[in-house]
């Protein structure tokens, strides 16, 4: 009952976040760049040029008219149709998410890999050479940006030394270096975040008593304080996924990957605000979802959350 409960109040949570994310938008997009309909016909459009855009978009009608339909969509998630290529928004975006979707798991599993064993090895044995590994790792990950990255990669994995396709998306390996650029940045957050949970745990009075009581050190370092260590790092981790799926626009670019990113770019160039309205509207959705989803697994593995 707990547990349901719980879900019910995080549902609502989502609900009341997607709420206002796409109030935002809706207003973000109508009021601070002005009429959409002037800047998408331009300098040289007639007045019933204009008009006629207006009847396109909708923006003809009354504020509070548009407000309560558009949220009347997104409930259903239909997100108009492209002002360019006159296509359903939902289904230009389903066609383009499931790379997206690829490219950030990929990126999720390269950076769990990376930051977790040696964020524990680093909080275990503090000061030796995985500590130090672990500081470098972290400071390069803050620092070099993703894109930046991908393009090192890109000389050197696919130009001088031909391991990796240059671009496309027709095989795993051609998303190996761009969800390794992905991923490293993250790796970094994750890593710093791992040696701190584990660095705490290892100081509590619990495991000062499992050394008296005689427990090996083995058990008491990766079984008892690992397994309190890491609940953290699951809401930090679906924290890190969500900031994926929005950082891969630019490592699309990059590696001419044809997801989501490269998507809104072009409909960013093209003044596609029916697009650029539903993409923004549709990554708020999956973030949120996806920190749904590390809450209850957060409250599944640690019940006493939802006593909090």
């Amino acid at each position: 009952m707990d547990l349901a409960r719980f879900i019910a109040k995080r549902l609502l949570r989502l609900v009341l976040t997607v709420l206002l994310i796409s109030t935002i938008v809706f207003f973000v997009i109508r009021v601070i760049p002005g009429d959409p309909a002037l800047l998408i016909a331009g300098i040289d459009a007639t007045p019933s040029d204009i008009a006629a855009i207006r009847a396109k978009l909708g923006t003809d009608r009354p504020l509070s008219a548009q407000y309560f339909d558009f949220l009347w969509k997104v409930a259903h998630l239909d997100f108009g149709n492209s002002m360019i290529s006159e296509e359903p928004v939902t289904a230009l975006i389903l066609q383009r998410f499931p790379l997206t979707l690829a490219l950030a798991v990929l990126g999720m599993v390269i950076g769990t890999v990376i930051a977790i064993p040696i964020g524990i090895l680093s909080a275990v044995k503090p000061w030796s050479a995985w500590d130090y590994v672990g500081l470098v790792m972290s400071q390069l990950g803050m620092a070099i940006p993703s894109f930046w990255l991908g393009i090192f990669l890109l000389l050197v994995f696919a130009v001088k030394i031909p391991i990796f396709p240059l671009f496309g998306a027709e095989t795993l390996a051609s998303l190996v270096l761009p969800a390794f650029s992905l991923g490293f940045a993250r790796a970094a957050i994750l890593l710093r975040h791992t040696r701190a949970s584990m660095s705490e745990e290892l100081s509590k009075e619990y495991i000062i008593a499992a050394k008296a009581k005689g427990l090996t050190d083995r058990m008491i370092k990766y079984k008892h304080a690992l397994k309190n260590a890491l609940l953290p790092i699951i809401t930090v981790a679906g924290i890190e996924f969500g900031y994926m799926l929005g950082g891969a626009i630019i490592i699309e670019q990059v590696f001419s990957l044809p997801g989501l990113g490269r998507l809104f770019l072009y409909a960013i160039y093209q003044r596609d605000f029916p697009l650029i309205q539903g993409g923004v509207v549709f990554i708020a959705i999956v973030f949120s979802l996806v920190n749904f989803a590390a809450d209850v697994l957060y409250s599944v593995v640690n019940p006493k959350i939802r006593l909090e």
